[in-house]
Formats: C-alpha cells, structure tokens, sequence
C-alpha cells in the first residue's frame, strides 16, 4: 500500500473516530436531581451514588447532577420544577406529592407505622404501588422509590420540656406544611407554625417558635440540638422521601433505561434508610453527651391522645388505605 493510501485511510479512521466521538458527546443527556437535605446526610451522598451509577450502568449516556441543600429551591419549588421542566429528578416528601394526589400521604398520618421495618415492608407492598399510581396517573410524573427518613421527634426549648401530651398544650412549634404533619400539634393543642425548612434554624434560634419536630439524624445534620435544649422521643410519625421523575424525563426513557433508573433508586433508597436507622441507634447517646435533655415518652399516651382527636379522614386520607397500611406484618 502506498503511502498516499495510507494516509487518506488514517484520516478517514480519524475522521470517523472523531465524528463518533462527537455523536456520543451529543447523545450523552445531563440531569438535575434536586434535594434540601445537607451534603453531610444520607440522602445526598446517595443521591450521588445513584447519579454515578446510572452513568455507569447507561455506559455514560446519563450525567446526572445532584443539587443539594434547596440550592434549587425549597421543597414546593423543587416540586412544581418537575412540571416546569427545570429539575429531572427530586427526592421529596409525600406530603408535597401529596398535594396532586391526596391519598398518596396518608403514610405521613401520626402512628400510622410502628417502627422502620413496618415502613420497609410498606415501601415493597401493593398498597404502596397502588398509591404511587395514583400519583404518576395525575401529576404525570413517575415514583420510582421510597426512601425510610426517620421517626420524628419533637425537640422544645429549654422552657418548655415534651414529656407527655399535655405539655404540647399552646407550644408554638414548627412543622412542615402539610395536613398530615398539621395533625400531631393541632390533635394535642399546640399551635403549629409552617416554616420553609431552610429557616428553621434562624426561627428556633431567635424564638419565633419554641419547637420542631424531625428525626435524630436531621436534628443533628441542621444542628437543631444546639438552640434546642429538650429532645423528646415521641416518635409520633414514621417519615419517608420519594423519588420523583419527572414525566418528561420518564417518558424519553426505553423501556431498559427505565428499569435500570427504578433499581438505583431502590438501591439508594435501602442504602439510605439502613444508614439512617444505624444513625437513629447512636444518637440518643450522643445527643445527652452534648448536653441535651433527652426525654423518654410514653408513646402510647401521645397515640391515644392524638387518636382521640383526629382521624384520617379528617384530612381527606381514605379508611381502607390507612386499615391496609395497618395490616403489614
């Protein structure tokens, strides 16, 4: 072969390689996933597992870029970003899919699980896919996941210790905005006051409310316990995350693409929730070698107390739903 072929054969191959390279350049699709959790918790540093493996396991054809800590919005905005088009994936509280679909947040209803295994075995049930469906039928976009996020506890300034539900009487204390999270203080006679997540700290520090309530890990990670002197151990809501797709996204997805998102996600998910669940075992402990007053409560005082009051179609969450989740063994 003379070397005039040879050459136009090298830049033939070159050209080619280059043009391949520029087509998978193109092909390659970059992706939002959006949170409000710090990048210290669990729900980021799975969030970027996840990211990097769907990269992986799509051979590069996803890029996903998780922003964390509201750096995309609080919670709503993330939410409604899904519809908009300026977030693609987002983990989110059901209360907030909630507001599409009202069913859906019934597991956010006070003492609806006993523990984090009883949410585990909710988060693979029928009635949990069912519920989901619901959801992904009106708001268009896709649940893939649940993710455990803690048993919430409601910690209180040093005034105003939490031992038992009398003591909830008048407490102003901050809760997120929604029916199911309104139902604990308003069943006992406290007055609850919606706060954005991202402005708790700073309304607990200078007194705009005496209280919160949120799980161990989120107490230490948003540093709660340092302008909240009292940490009661009500356990009053099981709380979880979904990961949301948005529709858009979902629906430019092959059919493999998609099965290879929905089980990094319930990787993640179980990652995430096993890790929490260890934290949660650690910190009471911790959080007395701070100095904090750690409260033991009766829990089934708080449940009677609350189930006395309200009920779940109080807040629009259907009976049979409520009585399945019950039913989990």
């Amino acid at each position: 072969m003379n070397t005039k072929k040879r050459f136009t054969i090298k830049t033939i191959a070159a050209c080619l390689l280059a043009a391949g390279a520029l087509g998978a350049a193109q092909a390659q699709t970059k992706l939002k996933w959006a949170h409000v959790y710090e990048t210290s918790e669990p729900f980021h540093k799975y969030s970027v597992w996840a990211g990097e493996e769907i990269k992986k396991r799509t051979n590069g054809k996803y890029e996903v870029q998780v922003f964390p800590a509201s750096s995309l919005g609080k919670e709503a905005d993330i939410n409604q970003g899904l519809t908009l088009g300026t977030v693609d994936i987002i983990l989110s509280g059901a209360s907030f899919a909630g507001r599409t679909s009202p069913p859906l947040a019934v597991s956010y209803f006070p003492f609806i699980f006993r523990d984090a295994e009883h949410q585990l075995k909710y988060a693979k049930s029928d009635v949990f896919k069912e519920l989901a469906k619901g959801y992904d039928d009106k708001s268009g976009n896709h649940i893939t996941a649940l993710t455990y996020y803690g048993a919430r506890h409601v910690t209180s300034s040093a005034a105003k210790p939490v031992a038992k539900p009398e003591d909830m009487k008048g407490l102003k204390i901050r809760v997120p905005d929604a029916p199911a999270y309104l139902a604990f203080p308003k069943s006992l006679g406290a007055n609850p006051t919606p706060i954005a997540f991202a402005e708790v700290y700073l309304a607990l520090q200078n007194g705009t409310v005496d209280a919160q309530e949120n799980p161990l890990p989120t107490i230490e990670a948003k540093k709660f316990f340092e302008v909240q002197k009292n940490i009661s151990l009500t356990g009053h809501i099981v709380d979880s995350l979904l990961t949301i797709v948005s529709g858009s996204t979902w629906g430019k997805l092959s059919a493999d693409e998609k099965k290879i998102f929905t089980e990094v996600m319930q990787e993640a998910a179980e990652k995430t929730g096993r890790e929490i669940i260890a934290s949660e075992a650690r910190l009471v402990d911790e959080f007395r070698k701070k100095g904090n007053n750690v409260i033991t409560v009766d829990k089934n005082a708080f449940r009677e107390a609350v189930l006395k009051n309200t009920k779940p179609t109080d807040h629009g969450y259907r009976q049979q739903d409520y009585d399945r989740i019950l039913a989990i063994k």
